[in-house]
């Protein structure tokens, strides 16, 4: 099986945009992906003027062992029986995943940091070897959503003169402008083909990622950065 990799918009967030802003986008693709019945739940972001709809949760554990006869979540379906197999501490699979991103950052400039997650879709096969007397059970990736993030580490002027309010509201409209173009993109990929969706019991990984051409990557895009109104203290 052919794993489809998916690359969204890089994101460009202030360090307080950063949780906010993956849980967006992770529990969207999680929502999209699960062949559910899953009970939605809209949640409007507090750091942006957006919402997102998730897999509800109640008391953060509510299994995620779902089965699907016909018409799912994403349009996984067609009348074949189907299994998404995840975890049911959900929130702190993300959040835990979120946490080791924050920790895994690196440094491409003065109070600038970079990083990638990954979001891997697998199926789990049984096979065997040494002529059918040992078995194994390989792990098979069939999709990936990859999210790129460059994180301004500036701190965030809180003054109410006009410089402050400008850069408080451009870095609020950058941050907003690139997650919403991620959320679209998200939308796009989803609402087309999906014949490589195994119609089997299949999980998920997040995981973070560093990249050969990241730390060049990033850097020529950051040179590309509008510059930052310098407010002075």
């Amino acid at each position: 099986m052919n794993c489809k990799e998916h690359h969204l918009p890089e994101l460009e967030l202030a360090t307080g945009q950063v949780r906010e802003a993956l849980q967006t986008a992770l529990h969207t693709i999680l929502f999209i992906r699960s062949p559910g019945p899953v009970a939605p739940r809209d949640v409007h972001c507090e750091g942006f003027d957006l919402t997102y709809t998730r897999i509800e949760t109640p008391d953060g554990q509510r299994s995620w062992s779902q089965q699907a006869a016909g018409g799912g979540v994403g349009g996984v379906g067609g009348g074949v029986q189907q299994q998404i197999a995840l975890e049911s501490d959900l929130d702190r699979r993300v959040d835990d995943a979120i946490e080791n991103f924050l920790r895994s950052l690196t440094q491409i400039g003065p109070e600038l940091l970079s990083g990638c997650l990954t979001l891997s879709f697998f199926e789990r096969r049984a096979s065997k070897q040494l002529f059918g007397l040992m078995n194994h059970e390989e792990r098979v990736v069939w999709e990936q959503w990859i999210i790129r993030v460059v994180v301004n580490n500036t701190p965030r002027p809180v003054g109410e003169d006009s410089a402050s309010v400008i850069e408080r509201q451009r870095m609020q409209d950058t941050a907003e402008r690139l997650l919403k173009s991620a959320l679209l993109k998200v939308f796009e990929i989803t609402g087309g083909d999906i014949d490589h969706v195994p119609p089997v019991m299949f999980e998920f990984d997040i995981s973070c990622s560093k990249r050969a051409d990241d730390r060049e990557n990033f850097t020529s895009r950051v040179a590309n950065m509008p510059a930052l109104i310098n407010l002075g203290n």
